[in-house]
């Protein structure tokens, strides 16, 4: 099976999830993109019950709380999410404007300072057209003009080092904002929910962490602060019009309020193409990234070009959506330049009648003229501060529907992991019910079953029969709807996540390998292993001779997901890695299927040896993996369908029989 699936039932119907990046077409991808706040209806009893407890982030508790009571309103409320991505938001929660302002707020200091640095510099060129004036004045009354040039010339050199020094600081501060909100936004994913990342594309994830992002600086710059100063400014230039005459102001005013008013119906236009340019791009993230999971089974089908022309089509849909906001901000640009024009045609002939009858001094219009063209600059600032608000307001939206994904409570600071390995735990499913929250059944049905500490027991059964389902639950990647779960004879809710997962180690059948070095990758779940145990680990694995094979040994990169390693080699090396974490409950999915006899013989050899002083559960269709089982589990349709040794159900049970004679003898020595 590729990595690029889930896991052992993903294509059969139990436990695999159909990731939107693994299989979904990129028009599908864009069709499925619901209101988050469906998803986030997940966790409606379980985050209120985290509310109460201290175990879960106040503010996604009470969203979800507030949107379902109880587990049974979380449930129902989660099955009409199943399908749902991360979309448009809804109406509920903060508005976007005070989401922004939420991450402005912490560098409002610097940005006052900034601003007002900036103001001084655009303040210094307003007072360049009475300059201008007096130049003109003294050139007419055959005075030197050196005194107003200077003054000109002090006022530009001026101005010019003020604004400098103040966008510098806005775009300092923009970065430091954009720090913030990737550091953010990028733990916040990590302490997702498994069931919110199973229906998430990695390239619109990415996206947000990274193009969104970005769009906070350029709100801060000229969204907020420019927006801010070309208020101030344009205050400023029509106080000095209406100074040089009033007649001509209100000329001026009819024409740009007028157009004005036109201009401002296109913003909705505008922001609702920014935020749909956005998310375009995501989808297309995320076809992008489909293709890349799956690069070597895409060339091995033959699929290039099928792959290029979807991935080319999401690029096509963002660049129209592109086009579209291109399209609506150059009609609202041409339409406040267009505005200045008028406004300078009319002002010219109603000014040049007024020097004409002597009501107007020809210097007055020369720096009432100047005085409109410098309007360009504060309308032409609230034009691109509005629309760089815009696609701020539809960022930080979007970086708010992951924020408000149902998430897992942190660590506590400063915790640390047991340096003695304590004593095995065993388990203990009680009427358990499960399902996924989709259109299919129930992976759990009332299954019921024990593991006693210390010792193997393994769980077989047809696909799609619930066993990878029981890992998940003892993770708790997901949450059994009901029934109870205990773990060392106390009810795994009441366990501290990080504490659970902690006497665990799970070895998935993917055997996922991150990129980095081979030393990186054994020590993962344990990054303070002693060199000793790690060199005890890579033995007892059989990785030795790929250590002495590899250029730099245990420090040789080893790809991406591990492709310079065969599939046996992956799997090793996520059992080194379990053995490496020490856990007083081992997880084992498969983790014999990729390796050859010899292999396999040592590995069943160290779980049987771990079976002595840890408890071990495994998921195996081989007969050779679960033959010596303390106990075997015989799972059917979410169910218990029976237990006993490998002797005692080949006697006594129709379908282990059949599966030993069939899937399971296959591999039998």
């Amino acid at each position: 099976m590729s990595t690029a699936a889930s896991t052992t039932e993903a294509n059969e119907g139990e436990g695999g999830r159909e990731r939107e990046g693994g299989s979904r077409r990129p028009e599908e991808a864009v069709a499925a993109r619901e209101p988050v706040e469906q998803l986030a209806g997940e966790a409606g009893g379980q985050a209120a019950e985290a509310e109460a407890t201290g175990k879960a982030p106040g503010r996604i508790a009470r969203k979800a709380a507030g949107k379902a009571t109880g587990k049974a309103a979380g449930k129902a409320t989660g099955k009409a999410a199943g399908k749902a991505g991360v979309g448009e938001a809804g109406t509920d929660g903060p508005s976007p404007l005070r989401l922004l302002l939420s991450r402005v707020r912490p560098h409002r200091g610097v940005l006052v300072r900034a601003g007002l640095l900036s103001l001084a510099g655009s303040g210094a060129g307003l007072a360049m057209p009475l300059m201008a004036k007096h130049a003109v004045d003294a050139f007419a009354a055959d005075r030197s003009p050196a005194g107003p040039l200077v003054a000109l010339t002090v006022l530009v050199l001026v101005g010019a080092c003020l604004s400098a020094y103040g966008r510098y600081l806005m775009s300092r501060t923009g970065e430091g904002v954009v720090l913030r909100a990737r550091d953010q936004l990028v733990g916040r994913i990590m302490r997702l929910k498994v069931p919110a990342v199973d229906r998430l594309t990695p390239g619109d994830l990415q996206s947000r962490v990274t193009s969104d992002t970005t769009l906070l600086r350029t709100v801060l710059s000229s969204g907020l602060v420019e927006s801010f100063n070309s208020v101030l400014m344009l205050l400023g230039t029509i106080a000095l019009m209406a100074y040089m005459d009033l007649t001509l102001l209100g000329v001026t005013l009819v024409v740009i309020v007028g157009i004005g008013a036109v201009t401002s119906l296109l913003m909705p236009r505008i922001q609702r193409a920014q935020l749909r340019a956005q998310e375009s791009v995501g989808a297309m993230g995320a076809a992008l990234d489909r293709v890349l999971q799956a690069f070597r089974t895409v060339k091995a089908s033959g699929a290039e070009e099928r792959e290029t022309a979807a991935v080319a089509a999401a690029a096509r849909h963002a660049h129209d959506r592109g086009v579209s906001v291109a399209r609506w901000s150059s009609v609202s640009d041409v339409t406040m330049a267009m505005s200045i024009q008028l406004a300078f045609l009319a002002v010219l002939g109603v000014g040049g009648a007024r020097v004409a009858s002597g009501a107007l001094e020809v210097s007055s219009l020369i720096a009432f003229l100047l005085y409109l063209f410098y309007l360009m600059g504060p309308i032409g600032g609230l034009v691109e501060g509005w629309t760089g608000l815009q696609s701020g307001l539809a960022a930080v939206r979007r970086i708010d529907e992951v924020e408000s994904l149902p998430g897992e409570p942190a660590a506590a600071p400063g915790a640390v992991r047991r340096e003695i390995p304590a004593t095995p735990l065993g388990v203990a499913f009680q009427d358990v019910a499960f399902g996924y929250g989709d259109e299919r059944a129930p992976a759990h049905k009332g299954v019921t079953f024990d593991v006693p500490t210390g010792g193997l027991v393994a769980l077989v059964g047809p696909s799609g029969a619930g066993k990878s389902t029981v890992f998940s639950l003892l993770e708790r990647f997901y949450d059994h709807d009901s029934g109870t779960i205990t773990v060392d004879g106390r009810d795994i809710r009441d366990w501290p996540l990080a504490e659970l997962r902690g006497s665990l180690a799970y070895v998935e059948q993917d055997a996922p390998v991150l990129a980095g070095t081979l030393r990186e990758n054994l020590v993962f779940a344990a990054p303070d292993a002693e060199e000793k145990a790690l060199t005890e680990a890579v033995a007892r694995t059989r990785l030795d001779s790929l250590v002495d094979r590899l250029p730099e040994g245990l420090d040789t990169a080893v790809g991406h997901r591990g492709v310079t390693l065969s599939g046996g080699e992956r799997q090793r090396i996520a059992i080194a890695r379990a053995l490496l974490r020490r856990p007083r409950l081992l997880l084992l999915d498969e983790v014999t299927s990729q390796l050859d006899a010899v292999n396999e013989q040592a590995l069943r050899d160290v779980i049987l040896e771990l079976a002595e002083h840890t408890t071990v559960l495994v998921i195996a269709h081989r007969l050779s993996t679960v033959r010596h089982a303390d106990r075997i589990v015989v799972l059917e349709d979410g169910r218990v369908r029976t237990a006993g040794t490998h002797e005692e159900l080949i006697a006594a049970d129709d379908l282990y029989r059949e599966l030993a004679t069939t899937q399971l003898a296959a591999d039998a020595r």
